[in-house]
């Protein structure tokens, strides 16, 4: 079935975790062999090809740079501008995979209907290029607002405010505060261009400040649920019914300790914590119950984001491994339009209504 990912860091992995994502994932992870300096090295699982064989032929990929005051300990940049500098070599990556036919971006209605004619003909998917709708994980390396616009103008689609910690426009996970004025100007921008604004990753403060001050599309592209692992990260169920008030479309994530309470880095594994396919589905599930539909949930995996096979569910060897959510959902007694609405229908609903 024809699939949408909500979330991969593309860009990262090949810029930062020097991956060459063309490759087959057994042929990046036995390079990576041996070496120590990422904590999912030799244990990727998401690369182009099987992107394809899983017929994900459509994902939002990220540029991603987060800029880091003075006792902020966090890894970033040091200055805005080099953020800004980062996030531009993560385009510039991008637009070589458009060069070498591996990838398409998507950018509105037109190139979407014709990416979605393309992965359901018949010609084979190994010669589809995977289409990307550009996202801005942590707004920080927008170094003005003017900035924005620029973006806008190479495809950014997308923007998540705030990541890890406190941003320049928002708070983001583990973090508290309100958005201010800054962030207020970040959001009036954001729609006066028609950028979605991805809720993922706003503290409690800001989430609601960004609703409240936000009148474009919003979806939440990574997000699990509150009431199954008590975290910040994941959003209460309060905050889940005014995303569904709102029209949004919530991507499950499949960051091991997203889905299974007590995860403690670097002791737990998946097999430990018995993280499979079926936690995610429990998070589906009670999505669509607050909702009353299937009409809210999607998919956005982020299975490249800084982990691998040491903190995904062990049932998943490779992202094409999503094929195998459609065969839970009928066991639970989901319909196949369920099946539908989650694997590719819900994205593309929302992204017509948006880019009318």
């Amino acid at each position: 079935m024809f699939t949408i990912d909500a979330h991969l860091d593309l860009s990262m992995n090949a810029l930062e975790w020097n991956r060459d994502l063309r490759l087959p994932v057994s042929t990046i992870n036995e390079r990576e062999q041996g070496l120590t300096d990422k904590p999912d090295r030799a244990k990727a699982v998401v690369s182009l090809p099987e992107l394809r064989k899983g017929k994900i032929g459509l994902v939002v990929a990220t540029q991603i740079a987060r800029y880091v005051a003075p006792g902020n300990n966090l890894p970033g940049w040091h200055s805005p501008e080099q953020a800004w500098a980062q996030t531009q070599g993560q385009v510039a990556w991008y637009k070589a995979m458009e060069e070498a036919g591996e990838m398409i971006q998507i950018n509105d209605r037109e190139s979407l209907e014709k990416h979605v004619l393309l992965w359901e003909s018949d010609l084979p998917d190994v010669k589809k290029p995977v289409g990307y709708i550009l996202s801005l994980e942590g707004a920080d390396s927008i170094v003005t607002i003017e900035h924005l616009e620029r973006a806008y103008a190479y495809g950014l689609r997308a923007v998540g405010p705030a990541h890890y910690g406190p941003g320049r426009y928002a708070q983001g996970t583990d973090a508290t505060g309100l958005m201010g004025p800054r962030g207020h100007e970040l959001l009036r921008e954001m729609e006066r261009l028609n950028i979605i604004l991805d809720a993922t990753h706003l503290c409690d403060d800001s989430f609601w400040e960004a609703l409240a001050h936000f009148n474009g599309a919003v979806w939440a592209s990574h997000n699990n649920c509150r009431a199954l692992v008590n975290h910040n990260r994941q959003y209460s169920d309060e905050q889940i019914k005014a995303l569904i008030e709102r029209g949004a479309v919530i991507g499950l994530a499949l960051d091991a300790w997203m889905m299974v309470p007590g995860w403690v880095r670097g002791t737990s594994s998946p097999v430990s914590t018995n993280c499979n396919l079926e936690v995610m589905i429990d998070h589906l599930d009670h999505i669509c119950q607050l909702a009353g539909n299937t009409l809210h949930i999607g998919i956005g995996s982020d299975l490249d984001g800084a982990f691998g096979r040491e903190q995904c569910p062990y049932d998943v060897e490779n992202i094409s491994d999503l094929q195998k959510i459609p065969a839970l959902l009928h066991k639970r007694g989901y319909t196949e339009q369920d099946v539908k609405n989650l694997m590719r229908d819900n994205w593309l609903r929302f992204l017509r209504k948006t880019w009318l």
